[in-house]
């Protein structure tokens, strides 16, 4: 007797088992023998709708990048900047970033023979959205904000002027004169996986002036991360990117 309700226990036991797995052999796509298959679409749109409506995770890593841009650019001209960034991927959507550079500046005009000097650290905050509904390929297309700040000394010397009282020569030198400047930033750009973990990123970028102190020479040539003095500018950059 024992026996014989061990034996209908393990029949019934087999049959819970086998019912759910029949039923969702039932509900794939039958494969062609010899090979292993997922869930199957009707189309390449039908397969790329459903990744898009894959939901996110909140964390979806960070990256970490360069601006190439800024760098040619302290290398071929007069001004630039040596600056990388760190950003958080929030739902491959918003991109909460914050960039770290030096601006350096060593220019004489030609005109006035005025000579500017300055290297000094800046920084920048904002975030970034991801306009593309395909939230898998790693491409993106995005716009955003930031909010810029640098405190900086800089150095002005030019041709000596002559008093028009007294008929001197008077030596026109300014020697770690302190300067600092707030902006925002409005960014557009577009950002591309080449491979793997690596992106290459273009933006564009439309930059306002908030408020600025400088000394009695006036207004310095060139704010670091900003760019050249005024109360609006535009500026890009092209980033080696790394997501991790």
């Amino acid at each position: 007797m024992p026996t014989r309700i061990l034996k209908y226990i393990l029949l019934f036991l087999s049959l819970a088992v086998a019912f759910p797995v029949m039923a969702q052999q039932d509900s794939v796509t039958t494969a062609k023998p010899g090979r292993i298959r997922g869930v199957q679409y009707s189309s390449r749109e039908e397969a790329a709708l459903a990744m898009r409506n894959v939901k996110q995770p909140l964390f979806a890593g960070f990256s970490v990048s360069g601006n190439l841009a800024g760098l040619l650019l302290a290398a071929a001209t007069s001004y630039g900047e040596l600056e990388c960034a760190l950003r958080v991927n929030l739902r491959n959507t918003y991109f909460p970033i914050g960039e770290l550079g030096i601006g350096v500046c060593d220019n004489t005009d030609d005109g006035t023979e005025l000579h500017y000097k300055t290297r000094a650290p800046f920084i920048r905050l904002g975030c970034d959205y991801n306009f593309l509904r395909d939230k898998q390929s790693g491409n993106r297309v995005f716009a955003g904000a930031r909010v810029g700040f640098t405190s900086f000394k800089y150095d002005v010397d030019g041709p000596d002027f002559e008093d028009l009282v007294w008929g001197d020569r008077v030596p026109y030198k300014f020697k770690g004169v302190k300067g600092n400047q707030t902006w925002i930033e409005l960014v557009f750009g577009i950002e591309a996986k080449i491979w793997s973990i690596f992106h290459l990123g273009w933006s564009a970028r439309y930059k306002n002036r908030i408020t600025h102190s400088s000394g009695s020479p006036g207004e310095p040539w060139y704010v670091p991360g900003y760019g050249k003095k005024g109360g609006s500018a535009l500026g890009g950059t092209f980033n080696l990117i790394f997501d991790i």
